[in-house]
């Protein structure tokens, strides 16, 4: 008998789920550098199959959609809208195309004005939109390249164009031809050398897997340096190639540019080709070739394990035109004993010479925070140790002294100190935040503790190391800062939810005690208002403390019988059992919905277990991950006996 076979077609889940899935989001902020206007970015809820069934190529760790010349399903926003701080006034950004996929969105450096991109079907373009007017418009005939993330930079306020904005982008290929074609047989056979040197590695997605891959990396990488002004004039710099990195100094005199280059491999993904990294005057004159770093296969896969050339530049954000760097001084590899691990370098204009040593690390680099030439602040670390250390160094200082601010364990995260604020200095690059003539740093962190998180604003005294609260969020709410408008009169601005209210920004007079609302966004999904959330604490059987957030459906009673329940958990390595044990997570936060939560299942009658503790704990010496399934099954016995008990 005859059979009609029908295709079949894409099915939607029950009205209530796509009903949670499809509402408008709560939009993303940013700050201005002078602390005047929020921009307020409406996002999407999930996007149609038509863009998830883009064509995808996946290259050397990327993955990149062809018809834009960038990054495949990296999401985007539909519409800016500038709200004044001061009186709340809004004023929506006007002059964008219909459904516009905005992405990477920068203020200038001195607030006036937001670059951004917006992808339409001929590539990425860059956008500027004026505070003044909230009006977009197009800057240059440009198809941008994203393969490498934002396509664009700032420059410095300098001379350039009538109102002195430019912009340094990176931008396709005008004669780059036709995408290379798949041979239709191969033109002789791939070969792949041995050294004869051992070279463990880890698993990566994406890698190369022959010449033809090879051509398509270097055809969508490739990109030229073109300088912008804000009215649409353009100027070539230097030479093209597959430009990683191109970024102006904050002296505007010259650029940092990474350049990739053959030979590429199939076992590493394109951070670990060979790079050259030169610094480049406005006239695209390489001044100084800072390293040509070879193909690095064969770094050590241990955690601290690092390429043994130079690695890591950066220009020091409170100086013109200084480069740094850091080089291992174990060869990258953290078995080998070594008193010191790292030394960071320095050079500046003219960048002749041999470098500057700026510090010396006996343990691994873990980043730099520039203040002034009086103070900068470095930092270290250990896997093996979980130890972390802060110090602060006068970078213009003769000698290479330092002292210590911060010693401690990252898991410990009830020691955890906070982390340093910063503000923008005129070049529009991040520096330290400074009171009382650079004697005070403020310091925010989540104020981990026992019954959950509460974020903090702190005020250290860098004489006497003693530090004073200036701020706590308290319940019923969870609050974090975002930025200290005015550090003299503690204006601070913050991000405050509840269990019942999506977050909202609030600014906060410390002195004064006054708390005003800057925003009011509504709850994106009602019909799970009434939820109940509970943060749950438990413990497995070796006696390690755990907890979780247990969600039940609206209206739901013990009473009326057990519900299935959905775990939603992933494991964590630790050191130690006391920072296995510690409680993440707040009681006051507000329960957010999107496609990668399983809360929508409470809809469908489940109860959910969010988040659960599955730590793997290291013991006698020896990493967590030796009795990595013994752990995982223990945890995950112990949160069903809780939920079991609670019925």
């Amino acid at each position: 008998m005859d059979q009609t076979t029908v295709a079949p077609e894409y099915r939607m889940p029950p009205g209530e789920i796509a009903a949670i899935l499809d509402a408008p989001t709560t939009p993303d902020i940013s700050v201005d550098p002078n602390g005047r206007w929020m921009l307020l970015f409406t996002k999407p809820s999930l996007p149609p199959i038509s863009e998830l069934a883009r064509e995808e190529l996946r290259l050397a760790g990327l993955r990149i959609d062809p018809d834009a010349n960038g990054l495949s399903r990296s999401g985007h926003y539909t519409g800016l809208t500038l709200k004044r701080i001061s009186d709340g006034t809004e004023r929506p950004v006007t002059g964008l195309p219909p459904e516009a996929r905005i992405a990477w969105p920068r203020w200038a450096p001195d607030g006036g004005c937001v670059a951004f991109t917006v992808c339409d079907a001929s590539g990425i373009r860059l956008w500027m939109a004026e505070v003044d007017s909230g009006k977009a418009r197009q800057i240059a005939d440009l198809r941008l390249n994203g393969v490498f993330g934002a396509p664009f930079a700032w420059m410095p306020p300098r001379p350039c164009g009538p109102n002195g904005r430019s912009l340094i982008v990176r931008s396709v290929l005008d004669d780059r031809g036709a995408v290379p074609a798949a041979p239709s047989f191969p033109a002789g056979p791939e070969i792949r050398e041995n050294s004869g040197q051992s070279a463990p590695s880890r698993t990566y997605q994406d890698l190369l897997s022959g010449a033809h891959d090879e051509s398509l990396f270097e055809y969508y990488t490739a990109s030229r340096v073109v300088m912008v002004t804000s009215e649409g004039d353009q100027r070539e710099i230097g030479r093209a190639g597959s430009i990683r990195r191109a970024e102006p100094a904050p002296g505007g005199d010259y650029l940092l540019v990474e350049i990739l280059h053959r030979p590429f491999s199939y076992l590493v993904p394109h951070y670990r080709f060979p790079v050259r990294v030169e610094v480049w005057d406005l006239e695209g004159r390489v001044v100084r070739e800072l390293v040509d770093a070879p193909l690095a296969e064969n770094v050590p896969i241990a955690f601290d394990g690092v390429p043994a050339c130079p690695r890591s530049f950066r220009w020091r954000n409170d100086a013109n035109a200084t480069v740094c760097w850091v080089e291992a001084q174990d060869g990258g590899d953290p078995s080998a004993a070594a008193d010191l691990r790292d030394c960071v370098y320095a050079l500046s204009e003219p960048f002749e010479g041999a470098p500057t040593l700026l510090q010396s690390l006996e343990l691994r680099f873990a980043g730099l925070a520039w203040g002034d030439g009086a103070m900068a602040l470095v930092a270290e670390r250990w896997w093996q140790t979980r130890r972390a250390r802060t110090w602060r160094f006068e970078p213009n200082g003769k000698t290479t002294d330092r002292e210590l601010l911060f010693d401690r364990s990252w898991e410990d995260r009830y020691s955890d100190p906070g982390t340093p604020l910063l503000t923008s200095n005129a070049a529009g690059r991040s520096v330290l935040l400074t009171g009382d003539g650079g004697r005070h740093l403020f310091l925010v962190g989540n104020g981990a503790s026992p019954d959950g998180e509460f974020p903090f604003l702190d005020r250290l005294d860098l004489n006497t190391k003693a530090t004073k609260r200036l701020w706590r969020c308290e319940p019923p709410y969870y609050e974090q800062p975002i930025k200290l408008i005015d550090k003299a009169e503690r204006l601070l601005l913050t991000l405050r939810e509840s269990t019942e209210r999506p977050p909202n920004v609030f600014m906060r007079a410390l002195k004064a005690r006054e708390v005003r609302e800057l925003t009011t966004f509504p709850h994106p999904a009602p019909q799970l208002a009434e939820i109940r959330k509970e943060l749950i604490h438990y413990r497995r059987a070796d006696g390690i403390g755990l907890n979780g957030t247990l969600y039940l459906p609206p209206g739901y009673s013990v009473e009326q019988g057990p519900l299935p329940l959905l775990m939603w958990a992933y494991p964590r390595e630790f050191k130690t059992a006391d920072a296995a044990g510690q409680v993440t997570g707040s009681p006051c936060k507000f329960t957010r919905v999107d496609w990668t939560s399983p809360l929508p299942w409470l809809t469908q009658g489940y109860a959910v277990l969010d988040g659960p503790s599955m730590p793997i704990v290291g013991a006698d010496g020896q990493e967590g991950n030796d009795s990595y399934v013994t752990q995982l099954v223990t945890g995950a016995e112990a949160a069903v006996e809780e939920v079991v008990r609670r019925g």
